[in-house]
């Protein structure tokens, strides 16, 4: 073997011994993370994280809601430094833009006619302690009523009033 392969063949191991893969640890299939341990600024295990998002555009990525799917990073990427799920509170406030995202199968097959891509996601954020609500005032503005909405989202008087309560009870607004 010539200098010049051994050298190339030393960088393709390195790579692969050094390669991390995406991982979705807790909610599976969405907002993939690599976690690297030695990098600044690491989330504290013994901290309480008590984060509030704002949802309220339609905009998607890997084919569910952008907020969504940014709670679901969060929550992987917390459980992979360790913070014990008892420290983690998260809760969405969905309005606007995002409000049809909150339909149950049914109601986004006849208003779109397929099948409601978030559902998974919503389903495996509330089982890991997400609560997310809709605003009502949002839901009225778009003919939307209380029983065409997913089990798994809660009905608010409104959006700005999720975001204002839970702010005040020392929640954290994302971006």
């Amino acid at each position: 073997m010539d200098s010049r392969s051994f050298f190339i063949l030393v960088l393709f191991s390195f790579g692969i011994t050094n390669a991390q893969d995406w991982q979705t640890p807790v909610i599976d299939g969405y907002g993939e993370v690599k976690y690297f341990d030695k990098a600044a600024v690491q989330p504290n295990p013994e901290a309480t994280y008590k984060l509030l998002f704002d949802i309220k555009s339609e905009a998607e990525k890997s084919g569910v809601n952008k907020g969504l799917w940014v709670m679901a990073r969060t929550l992987n990427l917390l459980s992979l430094a360790k913070v014990p799920s008892k420290n983690i509170h998260l809760v969405g406030s969905i309005h606007g833009a995002a409000t049809y995202i909150t339909l149950n199968d049914a109601s986004y097959r006849e208003k779109f006619g397929k099948p409601n891509p978030n559902l998974n996601i919503i389903t495996q954020l509330k089982e890991n302690g997400v609560q997310l609500y809709v605003c009502s005032q949002a839901t009225a503005a778009r003919e939307i009523k209380e029983e065409m909405i997913h089990p798994n989202i809660i009905p608010a008087i409104s959006g700005l009033s999720v975001l204002a309560s839970y702010q005040m009870k020392g929640y954290i607004l994302m971006p």
